[in-house]
């Protein structure tokens, strides 16, 4: 079985990407292939370790996150240790526009290469490091976790509730952040006008996860202050998440930039009947020292909760719509899968697991004359070797002798 790319058309076809990478870079190999590249992921013999992370399809025992991190790519095993092995890859990469990895310098350097060695031995190859803090500097050779790379870029101290340890945010954010990051860089570094030459793209996931941090830095820098986590809770009165009667709502009727829907919320509570909303229209709501104590807080948590436990988050919502006031309803996982705009764009697409088909998400983005199309299924270990070391102009022999050593080797 080999692997039929599914987007011919797209607008990356003609691009060939070597993706060595793991948890941290495949997904940036697959915004590649789902946009028409040839994106062949490169796996020791075996497979890549991140096969078997959890969590498991329970039919098949498969990777969830690999299967959605890798479609649409082709599979060959290339073992480095071996001189054949070497030789293979040295044949990829000379094919390739672009290599991707996220091994450290420490790591690439025991298989007898770095970074920069790569871009000497193949100087018109881009080469794109997703590790978790970087080449350089006094922790580029740690390996992390997700978990790690949010702590150490400050994410995770803002995540949860005040009087709490902090909560790590769902879905290995961080390294997403690292593969969207690497894949605007490679972008850009194969669409510059440089004389074909390549260059050595570094991203740190630890700066990325940072650039997220919106003013959080500002403030200690200017104020000396330490921005906490708030979790549920009101960062000012009028502004965080709420109650409603199907579950929560979040809302910015005032405190931080919101003090322009002040009125239009007044207005909204008096006319809808909700006790003491008059007295919103108080001076002291707009002074920065009472919107911030708990004394401001608890009365807004006092006023608006008797409206809002009394209606529903598509209630709240198309009020919210009609004062013109900031509102979202907090989705479920349910309800975003139902979500009636996501599901007008198409977004959700079918993935193979097995022979079940399964919703995933879909594209980020949309290229209306060259659209983002995937065929919905990751490769099995190896199963392309034959087919790319062919293109690659090994003879027969040389393919049989490789597949008799059990690897590509």
């Amino acid at each position: 079985m080999t692997t039929q790319h599914p987007n011919p058309g797209g607008a990356l076809h003609g691009i060939t990407v070597l993706d060595l990478g793991g948890e941290i870079a495949n997904y940036c190999g697959r915004m590649f292939a789902q946009l028409g590249a040839n994106v062949i992921l490169v796996e020791p013999p075996g497979g890549s370790s991140y096969r078997a992370a959890p969590p498991l399809a329970q039919s098949t025992g498969e990777s969830l996150r690999f299967a959605y991190d890798n479609c649409d790519k082709r599979s060959i095993e290339v073992n480095l240790g071996t001189p054949e092995g070497r030789e293979t890859f040295t044949r990829l990469a000379k094919s390739a526009d672009l290599l991707l990895d996220d091994r450290t310098q420490h790591d690439l350097e025991a298989q007898g290469f770095g970074y920069d060695e790569l871009h000497t031995q193949f100087p018109n190859l881009t080469v794109t490091a997703i590790t978790p803090f970087g080449l350089a500097g006094p922790y580029s050779n740690y390996v992390a976790t997700d978990a790690t790379c949010m702590a150490f870029g400050g994410m995770l101290w803002l995540g949860g509730y005040d009087d709490g340890a902090p909560v790590q945010a769902a879905g290995h954010q961080s390294f997403r952040a690292g593969s969207l990051f690497g894949a605007v860089a490679s972008m850009a570094a194969l669409v510059s006008e440089n004389g074909g030459a390549g260059e050595v793209i570094d991203v740190s996931v630890q700066e990325c996860v940072s650039l997220g941090l919106e003013n959080a830095i500002q403030f200690y820098d200017l104020e000396g202050h330490n921005r906490r986590r708030h979790g549920g809770k009101q960062k000012q009165a009028g502004f965080g998440v709420f109650p409603c009667a199907d579950g929560y709502v979040f809302l910015i009727a005032g405190g931080i930039g919101g003090n322009r829907f002040w009125g239009n919320f007044t207005e909204w509570m008096q006319d809808a009947g909700v006790p003491n909303a008059a007295l919103l229209e108080e001076q002291r709501w707009w002074e920065r020292s009472f919107v911030e104590s708990d004394e401001g807080k608890d009365l807004f948590w006092e006023i608006f909760t008797q409206y809002s436990e009394r209606h529903t988050k598509a209630e709240l919502l198309e009020a919210a719509i009609k004062w013109n006031v900031p509102l979202s309803p907090v989705k479920t996982l349910a309800e975003v899968h139902e979500s009636l705009q996501l599901l007008a764009r198409e977004f959700f697409t079918e993935m193979r697991i097995g022979e079940a088909l399964v919703d995933a998400p879909g594209a980020p983005y949309r290229l209306l004359g060259t659209p983002w199309q995937s065929g919905g299924h990751a490769p099995q270990v190896g199963q392309d070797s034959d087919v790319i070391l062919s293109e690659l102009g090994a003879d027969a022999t040389s393919v049989a002798t490789a597949q008799g050593r059990g690897n590509y080797a």
